[in-house]
């Protein structure tokens, strides 16, 4: 039984966390003191694996209700809780246990990190259990599991600021981001299938989608994506512009990932395998770190008419 919980925690989605790291380099920059440098490192390495644990925590409830959906996929009926069932008391002793260690991580950080946090499992109920369920409900399982992404990018943030809350348009860069890969996600997973019938068994929710639908609306996210970012540059440090090239990369790589056959979109948790994502996410935070640190007025060409 061990062994079956251990698995079904899936430490291999705490990649999934690496969102933090954007709030807490926004919360930098907003800021503007690098002094306590090392204590803040420290503070979110701990923020990373409070959170993880709290990812766990919702995995968990994750693979006990959905393996009644699961033994349907070609892939996750080899999930040890499709397989065996655990008793509740142990599945819930093992969540609080979970929850439990994750505050305890937290506990000299400020109130709003806290909530947030609180959030963060919360959304994971929201998602998964009856009778709400939103995993369910086409459209809201996209814009409700992609919240999460805002949420990881507010822990990031709230480490160092509980004063101000951080600028709309970054949030919204962070929710239309995260739905444009669980678009890709779904598309790949229902491509995958190739099955409409057992499609609709494994996720309720495809019963309203098809191949066409999921990509023009990955495309729709896409696009939100840079004109809520050019929002942010323009009012705040257009120095962020040298982010550009690599964050339309990331997209590209990741869309043609999701057209791939068997594509590793399915698994998200998986990315760290792609080179070329794990280059361009390395790359925008590189440039991230540059662009907070100066100023380039020569990017004001931008901004304003050039003078003749």
């Amino acid at each position: 039984m061990t062994d079956q919980i251990i698995k079904s925690l899936r430490l291999d989605h705490w990649f999934k966390n690496i969102f933090i790291i954007p709030g807490f380099l926004a919360s930098l920059f907003f800021i503007g003191n690098y002094e306590n440098l090392t204590e803040n490192l420290l503070n979110l390495f701990l923020c990373l694996l409070s959170s993880s644990l709290a990812a766990s925590s919702n995995y968990l409830i994750n693979e006990h209700l959905d393996s009644k959906y699961d033994k349907f996929h070609p892939i996750k009926k080899k999930r040890s809780f499709v397989k065996k069932k655990i008793s509740l008391s142990s599945l819930l002793s093992v969540y609080f246990l979970l929850v439990t260690s994750s505050f305890l991580l937290i506990i000299g950080f400020n109130f709003f990190y806290k909530i947030t946090l609180f959030l963060f499992i919360v959304s994971g109920w929201f998602y998964n259990i009856p009778p709400i369920r939103t995993k369910d409900k086409p459209y809201l399982d996209i814009i409700s599991e992609s919240f999460n992404n805002v949420i990881r990018f507010l822990l990031g943030w709230f480490i160092l600021i509980d004063t101000i809350f951080p600028p709309s348009s970054l949030l919204i860069v962070f929710w239309t981001g995260g739905a444009f890969l669980m678009t890709m996600k779904r598309y790949a997973e229902y491509k995958y299938l190739n099955n409409k019938q057992l499609a609709f068994k494994y996720r309720k929710s495809f019963k309203y989608y098809d191949e066409s639908i999921l990509l023009c609306l990955s495309f729709f996210f896409a696009m939100c994506v840079p004109f809520f970012l050019g929002i942010f540059l323009i009012k705040y440090k257009i120095e962020f512009i040298l982010t550009f090239p690599f964050i339309v990369g990331l997209f590209t790589v990741y869309f043609r990932l999701g057209l791939s056959k068997n594509s590793i979109a399915q698994t998200p948790e998986k990315l760290y395998r792609s080179k070329e994502l794990i280059l361009l996410i390395f790359l925008i935070i590189f440039t991230s770190i540059y662009a907070l640190q100066n100023r380039l007025n020569f990017l004001n060409i931008f901004l304003a008419p050039i003078e003749l």
